[in-house]
């Protein structure tokens, strides 16, 4: 066995050290070592925190004791859960240095080669920054322990720590006490074991890819839809009002009732999805804020901390969070609906966003989310979405479904200054330009379409088919409509658009959908705000066609 061998194979996750002092020598000998690991694209995202002071470690090692608490609670199994809570980590106190190994995601900023298919390359990187480390202590016989159980958002509050600054963990380097007889020590205490060889299977060959059917098939008129919306109207008209004073409120029962198709409509289970996905065309600073902006939002979303959350809990409206196509691998144990199609699309600047193949799972996978949540009871659904870029998706896709110009269909965004509008209005001419593509709807869409945007075109379409009262928030969700419109123009019988956005181009769009929106805040924040705000409305016009008296019941004289 090889030297290299040796330390591989005793290389252990050090838990107790001697007092002995670590010397500056033997840092800086394992931090080259880490800095001589791959970076991915030569991003250099690698940083490194040294901490010897008693009074950070001892702040560490509470917030490790806080956070250890809810970890011992993530089992059920007593015995497991009593053995876990006998492990103590002295390591924190006892290691003469604490590292703190991170990546900086500012980096991402600019079009990084080796990233291109996922942000998380960078993260790689460090994780191999921390092998050369600790292979470079062990040579010199030392040690190291990483502490993961930690609640980061806290750890980074404590160290101040900059916000692009994302910690791997914290690292207690030190003389060991101990080698644990070349064991791990839940090994020892027989928590697992360890396999004896890696486990590898081999692929040799393709599955095909499941694609469900997006094909809907439009709603026809009846001689029974005449009737009911006669005695539908009737019922209106027969208020104690004035015919037609209720205004739009009037226009919004007629909808819900003939939706639902029921003279006593009533909303069920109202559910805003919100579908969140990162754009290629967004490396082209397109945008004033950077694509990890995405992962950032839906995690503020996760939290219950963002815009939608507030209005979704004042009106008690259920708020489902997708990953369509996030540039992140978000933990498995949220309430985070997984339908990434990839870590976000390609740059249609020179080359097709994605494939053909991913946009039929789009829509599939919008499908699936939206009749899930239909047969839960929900009869009323809004659609937000969240994605650093999506707009310059929007207005490309705008401009070729509806044959505006791409002039007429670019905006601000998230609020770009005049010089850099000038410049996305110059990236979206130019991608434009190069599209030498055909004209149907799924090659165009292939070509330029998001993730998110793709996936509301389909979950629309489930909603449409399910009989279910369709919420249109802002310009991006209004650009999904107009997909699912081009697929079944049937579907604008459901919708609602729920208000026009301070981005000049959505204007344009509601008048060539020919519709009209309830409210004009100037809103343009996405999420499906719009919709959550648009609410109450509803539900007045609900009201008044359930509870408001007859002039015949209430024994008033009609006109």
């Amino acid at each position: 066995m090889s030297n290299l061998d040796d330390i591989l194979k005793s290389r252990r996750d050090t838990r107790h050290f001697t007092a002995d002092e670590v010397p500056d020598e033997v840092i800086q000998k394992a931090l080259q070592a880490g800095h001589w690991a791959p970076s991915v694209g030569l991003t250099d995202a690698t940083r490194y925190y040294l901490i010897k002071s008693n009074e950070v470690k001892n702040s560490i090692k509470e917030l490790f004791l806080d956070y250890n608490k809810k970890a011992a609670e993530l089992t059920d199994n007593e015995e497991q859960k009593k053995l876990y809570n006998s492990l103590k980590l002295e390591a924190i106190e006892e290691a003469p240095i604490g590292l703190i190994i991170a990546y900086d995601r500012s980096v991402l900023n600019q079009f990084t080669i080796g990233t291109i298919g996922s942000n998380e390359a960078v993260k790689f990187s460090s994780v191999c920054s921390a092998q050369n480390i600790w292979l470079s202590l062990t040579e010199q016989g030392y040690g190291m322990g990483w502490v993961s159980i930690l609640n980061y958002y806290q750890f980074k509050k404590i160290l101040d720590l900059p916000e692009n600054i994302e910690p791997l963990g914290y690292f207690c380097i030190g003389k060991p006490a101990t080698n644990y007889n070349n064991q791990p020590m839940l090994q020892q205490l027989h928590w697992k074991q360890k396999s004896e060889a890696p486990i590898c299977t081999e692929i040799n060959e393709i599955h095909k890819i499941d694609i469900p059917d997006s094909e809907l098939k439009s709603k026809n008129e009846t001689e029974d839809q005449h009737d009911f919306c006669k005695l539908l109207q009737e019922k209106i008209d027969s208020k104690t009002k004035p015919v037609g004073s209720l205004g739009t409120l009037e226009t919004l029962a007629f909808q819900m009732a003939n939706v639902l198709e029921t003279l006593n409509p009533k909303i069920e289970k109202p559910n805003i999805v919100v579908f969140a996905a990162d754009h290629g065309i967004a490396n082209h600073g397109v945008s004033d804020y950077p694509q990890d902006v995405t992962r950032q939002m839906v995690t503020n979303f996760l939290e219950n901390g963002a815009a939608i959350n507030v209005f979704c809990n004042q009106n008690n409206i259920e708020l489902s969070i997708v990953d369509s196509g996030v540039n992140y691998d978000f933990a498995t144990n949220t309430k985070l609906i997984d339908a990434k199609i990839a870590k976000g699309t390609q740059s249609f600047l020179h080359l097709p966003a994605m494939s053909e193949t991913e946009v039929q799972l789009c829509l599939g996978k919008g499908k699936s989310i939206v009749e899930t949540i239909a047969k839960s009871g929900s009869n009323c659904i809004g659609f937000g979405e969240m994605g650093i870029g999506n707009t310059s998706t929007a207005s490309v896709l705008m401009s070729l479904l509806t044959g505006f110009s791409i002039e007429e269909c670019i905006g601000k965004g998230t609020g770009v200054s005049d010089e850099k509008l000038i410049q996305k209005n110059n990236i979206l001419k130019k991608a434009l330009e190069n599209y030498s593509g055909q004209t149907d709807l799924i090659s165009q869409l292939s070509y330029f379409g998001g993730f998110e945007i793709i996936q509301m075109a389909g979950g629309m379409l489930a909603a449409f088919e399910n009989k279910m009262l369709i919420l249109v928030d802002g310009f991006i969700c209004t650009t999904a409509f107009l997909i699912a419109f081009k697929i079944n123009p049937s579907i604008k019988q459901n919708a609602i658009f729920c208000h026009c956005s301070a981005e000049k181009a959505h204007q344009k769009l509601l008048e060539y959908l020919d519709v009209k929106p309830i409210l004009n805040l100037d809103l343009r924040l996405g999420e499906g705000t719009g919709c959550a705000i648009t609410f109450p409305i509803l539900k007045s016009a609900e009201a008044f066609l359930n509870e408001m008296a007859s002039f015949e019941s209430a024994g008033i004289s009609r006109k």
